[in-house]
């Protein structure tokens, strides 16, 4: 099922559980739990590099210095997480430009509230002669489709001046599918984020390109336009704690907490060896550049209707 199509599906069903919710007076998003005088921040992962300044936050205690409690909730699919925000069981979520626009475009209103250090690589099999995308034109490249990892791919073929048609795009949206069928020489390359895409290159596969190289940074965290409201200084003590995460993360040895963030996000055990983290970065607004080349490539796909500006996706909460 393409995104779009699930998001308005998800949105019916996200409407009448919101309904739900609100006649029984709960919510996992919507608690009025309190820590030090703050309310509770329902916050949803995904299994990538993105989520460890979060459980990094948790861990340390630092989100509890902050007088916070921060409900983190993990989830395996984007879809699943992105219905727990729609159904109000979450306030923000570790998410995309696209999720968002998406989102936005469904009448469900979210706010992105900062960047992301996330990393997506275009990976060629171990077998794969092609050196750079020129070389894989006509050949299978596996992506997930209308979501961030075909965003991202597409911006790799127009840099090497070709189209989405140029090469044989095989859609498998479940990513540790993806990565297997790669390693077993099914496909030429794919595009995978982190940890698979460090995994594969580990196993034998080589970099093609990534959104570092290109310079792009789609990942982002979002909050509901409700949570930016009721939640400003729970978001606001949520980045304090945030950033002495990321500095954490920087500044201390990897043997020291790469078991913990293993086990805590969910990645595959060889992930241990493979993975190659990356600098994170204090938590930022995304480049408006950014921004715009999304809508531009939505609007051009025909998946949103609406030409969204950077202030009609992006909120800064980001001050004291």
């Amino acid at each position: 099922m393409h995104y779009k199509k699930s998001w308005k599906k998800l949105l019916s069903l996200g409407l009448a559980a919101v309904t739900m919710l609100a006649l029984a007076g709960c919510g996992g998003g919507q608690s009025s739990s309190s820590s030090g005088g703050k309310q509770t921040l329902a916050i949803g992962l995904m299994p990538d590099t993105d989520s460890l300044p979060f459980l990094i936050a948790e861990e340390k205690g630092y989100f509890a210095d902050e007088g916070l409690k921060v409900d983190i909730q993990q989830y395996k699919s984007a879809m699943d997480r992105d219905s727990a925000l729609q159904s109000g069981n979450l306030d923000g979520a570790v998410s995309d430009m696209l999720a968002a626009s998406f989102a936005r475009d469904g009448g469900f209103d979210v706010k992105i509230t900062s960047a992301t250090d996330g990393s997506y690589k275009l990976v060629a099999g171990k077998e794969e002669p092609a050196k750079d995308v020129q070389g894989l034109k006509g050949k299978d490249v596996s992506v997930s489709r209308n979501t961030i990892i075909e965003y991202v791919t597409d911006q790799m073929l127009a840099k090497a001046n070709m189209q989405g048609d140029d090469i044989n795009k095989v859609i498998i949206p479940q990513i540790p599918t993806r990565l297997e069928m790669l390693q077993n020489g099914k496909l030429a390359a794919a595009t995978l984020p982190e940890p698979m895409a460090s995994i594969a290159i580990h196993n034998g596969g080589h970099l093609i390109n990534s959104s570092d190289n290109l310079g792009i940074n789609p990942g982002v965290i979002v909050f509901t336009e409700k949570a930016t409201k009721d939640k400003k200084k729970e978001i606001q003590a949520m980045y304090r704690a945030y950033n002495r995460a990321v500095d954490y993360l920087n500044n201390t040895p990897r043997d020291e907490y790469i078991d913990f963030v293993i086990e805590k996000a969910g990645f595959p055990a060889e992930a241990k060896d493979a993975l190659v983290l990356p600098k994170y970065h204090k938590a930022v607004l995304p480049e408006e550049q950014d921004v715009t080349d999304c809508i531009k490539w939505l609007n051009a796909k025909e998946l949103v209707k609406e030409t969204y500006s950077y202030d009609d996706l992006v909120i800064n909460l980001l001050g004291d």
